[in-house]
């Protein structure tokens, strides 16, 4: 296949924000699809920051040759404030134009795609957006580069705890990432059979899971609790203490997993997601898309607005909460 957009002959790619395994996967399949398409790809090491910095060097396929089974990012990531500022964009700008860029593939999460879009705005380049969060908060796909490695970290957590909560029957909380976004301690806490899940999208999960744990208390000695980081009832230490006072006599612990779930091997669904989104990156690129977001809607290809993948809300699956709530009492 040629490239049918003969304007573009010099590609971008980066990473930006919180690493998500399968990120390397993504920019694999940027630079390789850039180079069958005839086109010359720079990487961009560290986010938004090494753009401002002119950390710009060539890539070629051997460039992300062996890298695909590896979690984090080889270009690196930051979060940048001078990006933020319009002499920020300015100087990567100039840097871009002195490399003769003519696009870039932006693979992060919200933040990047805001940054993207700005930068669209006041200097036309072209850009478009892979969704790389292990959080699966990004509207316009139904799940995010990331996730499915981090709930299967989240959940091999689980089952571990799981065995230590038997053998001494206790209650444990388990704190998974979700600052914003429940998906994480959605998915991991049914596929670990919790007996409760906390997330920030729903309310009154504490008077629900007292009034459970009541019912079920005298059969069985050991629970098991997941809650994202960002549960309006608290972290999991704030909730613990408040379970604990509902029930003085019940020995519980907390362990809260942190930045284990953004690391490891990605799992082989965010390694193929991951490449088909990259992959048509770049084929969006060749063919005049811009400032849209990648991604896999019911297993087909999808273009979202920036505007709109930033703006809009992406909603936990409530038949899956419905679900949790069935099995769990």
């Amino acid at each position: 296949m040629s490239n049918p957009n003969q304007q573009i002959k010099k590609i971008a790619v980066f990473t930006s924000g919180g690493d998500a395994p399968g990120m390397n996967a993504c920019i694999r399949a940027v630079v390789r699809s850039s180079v069958h398409f005839g086109m010359e790809v720079f990487g961009i090491h560290g986010g938004y920051q090494g753009m401002i910095e002119n950390d710009i060097h060539p890539m070629d396929a051997s460039s992300v040759a062996n890298i695909i089974q590896y979690g984090g990012t080889i270009l690196k990531t930051a979060r940048s404030k001078e990006f933020m500022t319009p002499e920020g964009r300015k100087k990567a700008f100039n840097n871009l134009k002195s490399h003769g860029i003519d696009a870039i593939v932006a693979i992060g999460g919200n933040g990047t795609y805001t940054g993207a879009l700005k930068f669209n705005e006041e200097y036309q380049i072209p850009i478009v957006g892979c969704p790389g969060t292990i959080d699966n908060d990004l509207f316009g796909t139904d799940f995010t580069i990331g996730f499915d490695t981090a709930i299967n970290t989240a959940m091999d957590a689980v089952d571990k705890i799981r065995d230590t909560a038997d053998a001494h029957d206790r209650v444990f909380f388990i704190e998974v990432m979700g600052r914003h976004s429940g998906h994480i301690a959605l998915y991991a806490g049914i596929g670990g059979g919790a007996e409760g899940i906390f997330i920030p999208e729903k309310d009154n999960e504490f008077e629900d899971i007292i009034d459970s744990y009541e019912k079920k208390s005298r059969n069985k000695k050991f629970s098991i609790f997941v809650v994202a980081e960002g549960d309006e009832d608290g972290h999991a230490f704030d909730i613990a203490k408040k379970f604990q006072d509902v029930f003085p006599n019940i020995d519980s612990r907390v362990t809260v997993l942190g930045h284990i779930q953004r690391g490891g091997k990605p799992s082989a669904n965010d390694r193929i997601l991951a490449s088909r989104i990259g992959a048509h990156a770049v084929k969006a690129l060749t063919e005049g898309n811009t400032n849209v977001a990648i991604g896999v809607i019911n297993n087909e290809i999808s273009f979202t607005p920036f505007q709109d993948a930033i703006y809009n809300k992406k909603s936990i699956n409530e038949n899956l909460w419905i679900m949790n709530d069935i099995l769990t009492r």
